[in-house]
């Protein structure tokens, strides 16, 4: 599989904002491409995540939460990467197997073995190209009160979003050919930039 690329980072790191303006930069270079996200981006998995963020299911596992997560993936993949990617097109993705490394992995202390076996079958289509929105937890979070929703995840406590942010950095530290680091702290148009510059230097 070619062309797979995926953003990672943690709460309000910006991910959708920048997907947007890679997405702008295609249109204008007519390159062909789609974009979706995890857990989601079809039917099923958009119901699996509705029933991942649902605020009432407090009473969810951590493990039954990685398995929900893995089962999105598998359909995702199945359903809508794989074929797209076969079809030449370029697959922009919000979230994928890095988010399972970081959240439930780290942040909710299942390990990084158990979640690479819970996601074995993804392991044979890992992105071509990762980025990663490297914002501290502390400045994301202040984002986070700009929001007007609220799912099951924003609800967690700043020590829960550390264990992300750690988690992320172990999963560079995994895969550091794959996955590239920009600096989210600094303006968004820096960000941007820099998000253009990975991209197009991958597809050259």
């Amino acid at each position: 599989m070619k062309n797979f690329i995926t953003f990672e980072g943690g709460e309000c790191s910006g991910k959708t904002t920048i997907i947007g303006e890679i997405s702008k930069l295609f249109d204008e270079m007519k390159i062909k491409y789609i974009t979706t996200r995890e857990p989601g981006g079809i039917k099923i998995a958009e119901k699996i995540r509705s029933i991942i963020l649902d605020v009432d299911n407090k009473e969810m596992t951590s493990e039954t939460e990685a398995l929900l997560y893995a089962a999105a993936r598998m359909q995702h993949l199945s359903e809508k990467v794989i074929p797209m990617c076969n079809q030449g097109y370029v697959v922009l993705c919000d979230r994928f197997l890095d988010s399972s490394i970081a959240y439930q992995g780290f942040a909710r202390g299942l390990g990084v073995d158990k979640v690479l076996n819970i996601n074995s079958f993804a392991l044979e289509y890992l992105p071509d190209l990762t980025i990663f929105i490297d914002v501290k937890p502390e400045i994301a979070l202040k984002r986070l009160t700009l929001r007007d929703k609220t799912d099951r995840l924003d609800l967690e406590t700043i020590d829960f979003h550390k264990k992300v942010y750690q988690g992320y950095k172990e999963a560079v530290k995994l895969y550091p050919n794959r996955i590239k680091v920009v600096n989210g702290n600094q303006s968004l148009e820096n960000v941007i930039s820099d998000c253009k510059k990975i991209i197009l230097d991958y597809l050259r």
